[in-house]
């Protein structure tokens, strides 16, 4: 349990799982001080506004005498001399998963939403049916849900819903974080290739979610999209749990399915083995969003919340911080921002704001920012996942390991490149008109790209 007198420091504080431990370690009571650089909304200020003391650059100054324990983020490597000293000094430190599973989630119910993308999204829903079903759930997540205004925090009741990342704990722990949080509850969004920096190729992805399989009870719930086959393949390798499939077709074979009522996503009726259980209607859009949906439904469902209470949580769910986020509209003019940070999700993003808007125009603003877009993994197929848009912005900055005038080329007439942002907002605001959605997608700050937009936008007008 937490030891309500002791002092952590935090190596990466303003990374979205740290800063989210930062927060529940204050909230228990325990003094928290941090290191990081480069920092950017919305972590950083939430920090702030949290009265987390956060101070610049990885320096081992920056780490008081008195502090008990370093919680080291997994952006931290060896040969930074704040780890060598850490190690030199034989100072205690531990990774943010083994920390957060000690002193936060060892004696709760732990609902964890694994997936390559949409956990964010799906954490949020079920945080908030949860909330709206009187449960105070705790809960951390990637992302700032509106209805909460948090990323985190510890909750009154058992329950605790945590966002299930893949990518690995720490320098000296390679494991995937999610294999500490010990799941009772586990959804299982979808599986694709990401992290390239860190994952060989999707065979050893699947080794990671089996593993994370077998510390399931078998009293739990696994909760697994049926139209995944990469899933499928994980549980054939070892599943001792139950398991309920979810799936956004229309009257999909699986315990959890649908009947479209707007093509855009915004209204569709849930059905649970067949059966109509009601119809949702919401604000956010695109298939993608159905299946996060119904994962959040089917966990709620596990934990005793009804579903017509579900289905009805949701009219009242407010989104996630640059999750589809609308940052303002001049002129008729929309900006969104999207953390969209792979093929699939940047596909998925772009075919739900068409079904919204018909034959508005649709200019995609793309940061290839994740390490493995950086890489070039996805830049066969990157092409094909924008082609919604009618016209493409692409933006390369001097970390990309490949030269995107390929990508360029590929799109046709429809597409720029540019190397400088601020000549990228300056042409984009001079060409947009009335009914134009300008949707921007980086898992970065993006240089404050749209709020530059909105001033242009509010300049020209």
């Amino acid at each position: 349990m937490v030891n309500k007198y002791m002092k952590i420091h935090i190596l990466g504080i303003c990374g979205t799982f740290m800063g989210g431990v930062a927060l529940l370690a204050k909230d228990s009571g325990i003094e928290v001080t941090g290191s990081d650089k480069n920092v950017y909304p919305p972590m950083s200020t939430l920090l702030a506004s949290q009265g987390v003391d956060v101070r610049q650059d990885f320096l081992t100054t920056n780490i008081d005498a008195d502090t008990d324990e370093i919680v080291v983020g997994n952006f931290m490597r060896r040969g930074m001399p704040v780890i060598e000293d850490v190690l030199n000094e034989n100072q205690s430190y531990t990774s943010g998963p083994q920390w957060l599973y000690e002193h936060i989630l060892k004696d709760r119910w732990v609902l964890a939403v694994a997936g390559t993308h949409g956990k964010t999204t799906t954490a949020s829903i079920l945080a908030w049916i949860l909330e709206y079903a009187g449960m105070s759930p705790g809960f951390l997540i990637g992302g700032v849900p509106e209805n909460f205004g948090v990323s985190a925090r510890l909750g009154d009741t058992p329950f605790f819903v945590v966002e299930a990342d893949e990518y690995d704990t720490a320098f000296f722990d390679k494991r995937s974080k999610f294999v500490h949080y010990h799941p009772n509850t586990l959804v299982l969004n979808n599986l694709e290739y990401d992290h390239a920096d860190i994952f060989p190729d999707l065979d050893a992805i699947k080794t990671q979610f089996h593993h994370l399989m077998r510390i399931v009870p078998s009293k739990g719930l696994v909760i697994s999209n049926a139209e995944e086959k990469n899933l499928d393949d994980v549980l054939e390798k070892g599943c001792w749990t139950k398991v309920e499939k979810f799936s956004s077709e229309e009257k999909a074979d699986s315990a959890w399915s649908i009947e479209t009522i707007n093509a855009d996503g915004s209204e569709f009726c849930v059905l649970f083995e067949g059966e109509k259980q009601g119809v949702v209607k919401w604000d956010l859009l695109g298939k993608h969003n159905i299946s996060n949906a119904l994962a959040a439904i089917a966990a709620a469902r596990h934990v005793g919340v009804p579903i017509k209470h579900a289905i009805d949580a949701l009219a009242e769910f407010k989104g996630i911080k640059r999750r589809m986020q609308l940052r303002g509209e001049v002129n008729n003019i929309r900006v969104y921002d999207d953390f969209a940070h792979h093929p699939t999700a940047i596909k998925t993003t772009l075919a739900g704001l068409r079904a919204n808007v018909d034959e508005k125009k649709i200019i995609a603003i793309l940061e290839p920012r994740s390490n493995t877009m950086r890489m070039g993994i996805h830049q066969g197929v990157l092409a094909k996942s924008l082609a919604i848009a009618d016209q493409v912005v692409l933006y390369q900055p001097d970390n990309v390991d490949w030269e995107m005038q390929g990508l360029l080329n590929e799109l046709g007439n429809n597409a720029s490149l540019y190397r400088d942002i601020d000549q990228l907002v300056a042409d984009v605001v001079t060409t947009a008109v009335s009914g134009d959605q300008l949707l921007v997608m980086s898992n970065g700050g993006f240089g404050g790209i749209h709020d530059k937009l909105l001033q242009g936008l509010q300049t020209l007008s």
